[in-house]
């Protein structure tokens, strides 16, 4: 398995992981405490329409999907708050007509898409230096944005009413947050696909949540417990040979069953 670290290309797959697992825990514990994990799942099918109008404009597809990502985070924050129509609504619609854009794009690019099943179910093997240049530098720019504004970070996720009635700036700290989940999004599409990107922005978060209640533990563990079983996964995968997003998730399915017996446990 050493033997492994030798390519350049599994160490871009591993470095990623740990880079995006990071970012992945803050906005993870984020939309967990928001009660919005749909919303990830929302956003994440709507990129499936930059991808399918990237790829018959010629234009860049990732850039198209990021633009989709938050055009439709923004549409659902938008359409639950101006038009009061129900949070988890606006994400079906969102998420309906973000993947017919990108079917019916896809049907009329000529020839083959190539890269589309790495969108739709991962290959991490695939990261280059210049992705783990763009995910160092968001996670950076998320971390200063979650110490910067911490604690009203927190109000917000927990009681969005009471951080209003505190005259906490409310619709900046959602609208930003937002945003950076759509980004965030965007940048694991290529690590983990479509398919398989909801389990880690939420399973992580939910093994935590098991054993501690606050905010900035539950960063901390999440995150070790994504990079742990990203690692794992991912020497798993390459030894027996299948796609590397799957094994992660099944990991992770695996140490939430054993979170759950532990807690069990020790509750009694």
């Amino acid at each position: 398995m050493i033997d492994l670290l030798n390519y350049p290309f599994f160490r871009n797959a591993l470095f990623g992981l740990i880079i995006i697992n990071i970012a992945a825990a803050m906005i993870g514990t984020y939309i967990i405490s928001r009660r919005m994990v749909a919303i990830s799942g929302g956003i994440t099918h709507a990129c499936f329409g930059g991808l399918g109008l990237g790829y018959f404009l010629g234009f860049n597809p990732i850039a198209m999907a990021a633009i989709f990502a938050v055009a439709s985070s923004l549409g659902v924050q938008t359409l639950s708050n101006r038009y009061r129509l129900r949070e988890d609504s606006a994400i079906a619609v969102i998420w309906a007509i973000g993947m017919a854009i990108g079917v019916i794009f896809v049907f009329l690019t000529p020839g083959y898409v190539p890269e589309l099943n790495s969108f739709l179910f991962g290959n991490i093997l695939t990261v280059s230096s210049f992705d783990l240049l763009m995910f160092a530098i968001y996670t950076i720019l998320l971390a200063s944005f979650f110490i910067s504004f911490f604690r009203k970070i927190v109000a917000v996720s927990f009681d969005r009413d009471f951080a209003k009635v505190a005259g906490l700036p409310v619709t900046f700290i959602t609208t930003s947050m937002t945003v950076l989940v759509a980004v965030c999004i965007v940048l694991t599409i290529k690590l983990v696909g479509i398919m398989l990107l909801m389990s880690m922005l939420s399973l992580p978060q939910l093994i935590a949540e098991l054993f501690t209640k606050r905010f900035l533990s539950l960063i901390i563990l999440s995150g070790i417990i994504g990079i742990v079983g990203s690692l794992v996964g991912l020497f798993l995968s390459a030894y027996i040979n299948v796609p590397c997003s799957a094994v992660i998730v099944a990991v992770y399915a695996g140490m939430f069953i054993i979170g759950k017996i532990i807690s069990g446990w020790k509750n009694r």
